[in-house]
């Protein structure tokens, strides 16, 4: 069974090796290991969109961390073109927020290659589109309320530095079954995802959603006034949706509220 997993993970990573680790953040935390390893000393992250231990794990491996300045989480390619060197990283959440997709995945890597600076992907939220194809290190989540929700585990994938990530394997405990059981129903669980989030956009369509025409899973919707806030409130409280207010940095500085789809 955990050979088939490994099968499905090539496939949607476009990567040829898997690794397997307790958690998400055991995985992100390997792959800045490796960037240190490697020499890198600069990271960059998005200002908004990210991940919870983004920030402490980069300054736990002793890197100088760049907050870019983002399009509500889109990381803009002009900058990056400025900013990325040798001694630089990217660690980059490819589906901010779990709202919206960065759909330039392949012009980043191509861009990071040129610059001989490292890309890792963080594709818990974007697995299963094109975008989680593309980075140097592409690492995931399997846990709660994540599209591949095992509750458990995580994984990096790789075409390279083999030696480090088996030289830092990871026990991990037997949950291959519910794992496949869960990458075999990707493609439907998007597929509703999308199809809900769609129906949102046009019930809400009088107001303002944070890039409305963007491919994602949950809606963000900006708040102008206490009035708009309670309207929304009472949308999702009929409807069954959690919410999470904002500003919040894992989601978006601003004024707003998210729709939890991806808790359904």
């Amino acid at each position: 069974m955990k050979q088939k997993c490994i099968d499905i993970l090539k496939r949607l990573t476009g990567k040829k090796h898997i690794y397997f680790t307790d958690r998400g953040n055991t995985s992100l935390l390997l792959a800045l290991k490796l960037a240190k390893e490697l020499g890198k000393k600069k990271i960059f992250t998005q200002d908004q969109g990210g991940w919870l231990t983004y920030e402490q794990y980069i300054k736990e491996q002793g890197f100088e961390m760049v907050s870019l300045e983002t399009d509500y989480g889109l990381v803009k390619l002009a900058d990056l073109e400025k900013k990325a060197a040798e001694d630089s990283a990217l660690l980059i959440n490819s589906m901010p927020g779990y709202f919206c997709l960065q759909e330039n995945m392949a012009e980043i890597h191509k861009l990071f290659r040129k610059k001989k600076a490292l890309l890792i992907n963080d594709v818990s939220g974007s697995i299963g589109t094109d975008a989680a194809k593309h980075g140097d290190v592409i690492v995931g989540s399997f846990g709660r309320w994540k599209p591949v929700n095992a509750e458990y585990g995580g994984f990096i994938a790789a075409d390279e530095h083999a030696d480090f990530f088996s030289g830092n394997k990871v026990e991990v405990k037997d949950f291959f079954k519910e794992l496949y059981e869960k990458l075999s129903g990707l493609h439907k669980r998007l597929k509703e995802f999308e199809k809900i989030s769609g129906k949102i956009k046009h019930e809400l369509r009088d107001y303002d959603i944070i890039h409305r025409e963007k491919k994602g899973i949950n809606v963000i919707v900006k708040m102008h006034g206490p009035e708009e806030e309670a309207e929304i409130i009472d949308y999702c409280k009929y409807r069954g949706y959690d919410t999470t207010l904002c500003p919040r940095y894992i989601r978006v500085l601003d004024d707003a509220i998210s729709i939890e789809i991806k808790r359904l």
